[in-house]
């Protein structure tokens, strides 16, 4: 654990020294802000925090693979991956260590996301449950992304590269149940099942469904353990 912890402070250094973070920060924020701005602060005023969910999601699909893509990629870009690979941290702890720090770099994004229905606080009440789990759902489903591009990361040592790939998985995902739609019957019901973004539906009514975070960190796990699995094949190469 205290291995993880250190690769983990040591990615968070690396994110905040790196401009890339600071522009993606700057992009979800100015980007979040202007759609907040054009839906609420003109009348009429309308006191709903789910519109918020569908904004900020939609901007994730493109800001994680850039907050993500340098992960991995850069170690084996640099060589330092071999240092990496053959040091007395485990292949576990290391990507564990870089997952943490993107996970505390997208809880940093949903934190920041609280102003907007702070403001929204001032023209009328807030449905509570209905704020929180939406938010939790923002948070699991940043969380998701943010596997599947640090999975992208290991696959490559071109960052672009890597950011192409983490964005082409996430549209997958995005819009499996888009696909679904054409199709029709239990093919429709089955890939509606690895949406990522309808699996938020309830949460975003304020309905707390297990079944729904389940899915999110079972997705979370494996896309991890899929990442542990690339660099355990690099080293034995």
């Amino acid at each position: 654990m205290r291995r993880t912890l250190a690769m983990t402070k040591k990615e968070l250094q690396m994110y905040f020294y790196s401009p890339i973070a600071y522009a993606a920060f700057a992009f979800f924020f100015v980007i979040a802000g202007y759609f907040f701005s054009a839906n609420f602060l003109n009348p009429p005023y309308v006191v709903d925090v789910r519109p918020i969910f569908g904004t900020i999601s939609f901007i994730f699909l493109f800001i994680i693979p850039l907050l993500t893509m340098r992960l991995i990629s850069d170690e084996l870009r640099q060589g330092t991956d071999e240092l990496l690979l053959t040091s007395p941290a485990s292949i576990t702890e290391i990507v564990v260590g870089k997952y943490l720090s993107a996970l505390v770099v997208q809880l940093l994004l949903v934190g920041g996301s609280l102003l907007y229905p702070l403001i929204l606080s001032m023209y009328g009440k807030l449905d509570q449950p209905v704020l929180w789990l939406s938010f939790l759902a923002m948070f699991l489903m940043g969380a998701a992304m943010m596997a599947v591009g640090l999975f992208a990361s290991s696959l490559s040592s071109h960052q672009m590269v890597s950011g192409i790939a983490a964005f082409a998985i996430l549209l997958v995902f995005w819009t499996i149940e888009w696909l679904g739609d054409s199709v029709g019957g239990k093919i429709k019901e089955f890939l509606g099942v690895f949406s990522i973004i309808s699996r938020a539906g309830d949460l975003q009514k304020g309905v707390l469904d297990f079944a729904d975070v389940i899915f999110y960190l079972m997705f979370i796990l494996v896309f991890v353990f899929l990442s542990i699995q690339v660099l355990e094949r690099k080293r034995w190469r």
